[in-house]
């Protein structure tokens, strides 16, 4: 897909060249080489020191706020780099993951093995060579591949590092206890290696700052106000006690990353205050990577017992990415693990989001091809809609826009949003969430399976904001929703109330799409999959989901809309999607 991008300078100038994918056509390749030749002239001709080609040319060089540089990256110290490989064959890559997406499909649910995703996608011989090659020349041999044969994590002294990358200035940041390297100025490659590497992995990103929300509930007391807990979530979603996993080759995950860990004791107090009234598990069956022995996370900890509470006795897997190392990109990370293993748990649920201006489209798109990839191989993958509503960016003194997140608005995964009781005392209808991410993206063109849903929403009577403030082509998330307000979540052996956030309606949605791959694979149905185009093909026509019809969220606090983006309407909307999920009549759709 060629994407829109709105707000952003797009703009190819000597210096910034773009590369196209190596799978489009064959005329463009003699232009591709020619405007590279003419760089390299240029260069020599001018006795320009630092000439290469920029492959993130609208990358954000900001350092966020609470960043501090404490120091320029003495030349001996060591970083890893990841060097995202070109791939062959991705046209054919979005083809087949529809294609084994779509009910109407003849091929849906044929999904690839990691050796036959692999030699669709791995890169050329020629790439890899030459890539190879360029590293060697410069003393990097300390490498390592992955299954799919497209990314490359090396190790380097900084000073290679450097060289390696002409413009690249490694910086070590610090905030509180944090400490990451990153450089503040946009690096080059070689031009005889740009056309063969999408980006350079662990130079630019900071990461995301994603804290859930407590609130004091005033007036209320534990007796009156027990807030959501597992046996809340059952009865609103309809999930009886027998309703719980069995199948021996079901799984499901979640991911935690920068230093968010969550501890085996909180999750068998959890279930032992919660989950008297349906049968479960008290243990995780496997954590991938490293798990920190600190005090437990919030995040990791809500992650994990929500997700085995509606994902109940459901084996269950814990992606641990801390990010130790300073130079690495904790999700990044992730993805990289997710092209490695051969075999994987069907759900991933992940609470991690960042804005679309702050990332680079050459790096978003790259994304959305492992999230392809992903999804060919049968893996549903849901991303936390954020918890800034339509958020909001000063474009001028006088002008504000919307701010999309990724990898919620990415057209290949799940988004899910977030609600609350419309009375916070009873197990009641919901309503929108005010913080529930939502809206269009910047980058992404509408993909075809929501256009006629979107073009619903379009012509209800809600009042839209200006459409000044957002992009009414892009791909519109989120998806589905769930509750994301009052949760009860136990972390260092303490029962916390009043937990809030997307982070929470996740693992919750997350968990009971694994029960339903549960009652597929017992019937010998291939699991779910990319879940979007069988998603928007129910068009709201059943009951498998709670419509939710009332409330809006936050945007910009202007004169224009004074805070108040986007509203619920019936059908789908961009503050919860379809809505909320009623398990037994989503089981008999999705069956």
């Amino acid at each position: 897909m060629t994407p829109t991008h709105q707000g952003g300078d797009r703009r190819e100038d000597m210096t910034q060249i773009q590369c196209n994918r190596r799978d489009e056509s064959a005329a463009m390749k003699p232009r591709m080489f020619r405007r590279l030749w003419f760089l390299v002239v240029l260069c020599v001709q001018l006795k320009i020191t630092h000439c290469g080609v920029y492959p993130e040319p609208d990358q954000s060089l900001r350092v966020p706020p609470g960043w501090s540089p404490a120091e320029h990256l003495p030349s001996s110290d060591s970083v890893i780099l990841t060097f995202a490989l070109k791939q062959q064959n991705v046209k054919k890559l979005e083809e087949l993951l529809y294609r084994v997406s779509d009910p109407g499909s003849p091929d849906y649910g044929r999904f690839l093995s990691l050796e036959e995703l692999r030699s669709l996608v791995q890169p050329s011989e020629d790439t890899l060579r030459t890539v190879r090659t360029w590293l060697e020349k410069h003393g990097v041999v300390n490498c390592d591949g992955i299954a799919t044969r497209d990314f490359l994590q090396c190790q380097m002294d900084a000073r290679t590092a450097e060289k390696l990358l002409p413009g690249a200035r490694l910086i070590r940041y610090v905030k509180e206890e944090q400490s990451v390297v990153r450089s503040a100025s946009p690096y080059s490659l070689n031009p005889e290696v740009a056309s063969h590497i999408d980006f350079v992995g662990g130079l630019h990103r900071f990461p995301p700052d994603r804290r859930l929300r407590r609130q004091e509930k005033d007036g209320t007391t534990a007796e009156f106000h027990l807030g959501v807990t597992p046996s809340v979530l059952r009865q609103r979603y309809n999930l009886s006690a027998s309703d719980i996993g069995a199948h021996p080759n079901n799984s499901q995950a979640c991911a935690q990353f920068l230093e968010q860990y969550f501890h085996p004791a909180d999750l068998s107090e959890f279930m032992s205050l919660f989950g008297k009234s349906f049968e479960h598990r008290v243990e995780v069956d496997h954590v991938i990577g490293q798990q920190g022995g600190g005090r437990a996370g919030l995040e990791a900890s809500l992650d994990v017992e929500y997700i085995m509470s509606t994902g109940a006795n459901i084996s269950t897997w814990v992606f641990s990415n801390p990010g130790r190392h300073e130079s690495q990109e904790p999700f990044l990370d992730w993805m990289l693990l997710l092209s490695n293993l051969s075999s994987l748990p069907w759900v991933h649920t992940i609470s991690y989001g960042d804005d679309e201006d702050s990332l680079s489209v050459a790096f978003m798109q790259r994304i959305n091809i492992e999230f392809m990839k992903a999804g060919a191989r049968g893996l549903t993958i849901l991303f936390a809609s954020g918890d800034d509503g339509a958020g909001c960016r000063q474009i001028s003194k006088d002008k504000n826009v919307f701010r999309p997140s990724f990898p919620a608005s990415s057209p290949y995964v799940t988004t899910v949003g977030g609600t609350s009781f419309k009375n916070p005392f009873q197990v009641t209808d919901e309503v929108t969430d005010y913080i529930s991410g939502g809206g269009f993206s910047n980058v992404f063109p509408m993909p075809d399976y929501q256009v006629s849903a979107v073009s619903k929403y379009f012509t209800s009577s809600v009042k839209m904001p200006p459409g000044s403030y957002y992009n009414r082509s892009g791909r519109a998330y989120p998806d589905v929703a769930a509750l994301s307000d009052n949760y009860w979540v136990v972390t260092n052996r303490v029962p916390i109330p009043w937990v809030s956030g997307t982070s929470a309606s996740t693992p919750v949605f997350g968990g009971i799409l694994s029960l339903i791959n549960d009652q597929r694979k017992k019937r010998g149905l291939s699991t779910l999959g990319f879940l979007n185009p069988a998603l928007y093909r129910l068009g709201g026509a059943t009951d498998a989901l709670f419509d939710v019809t009332e409330g809006c969220h936050l945007s910009c606090f202007d004169d224009l809309v004074l805070a108040q983006g986007f509203c619920a309407a019936p059908s789908w909307d961009p503050v919860t999607g379809w809505g909320t999920p009623n398990y037994p009549e989503l089981l008999k759709s999705l069956l």
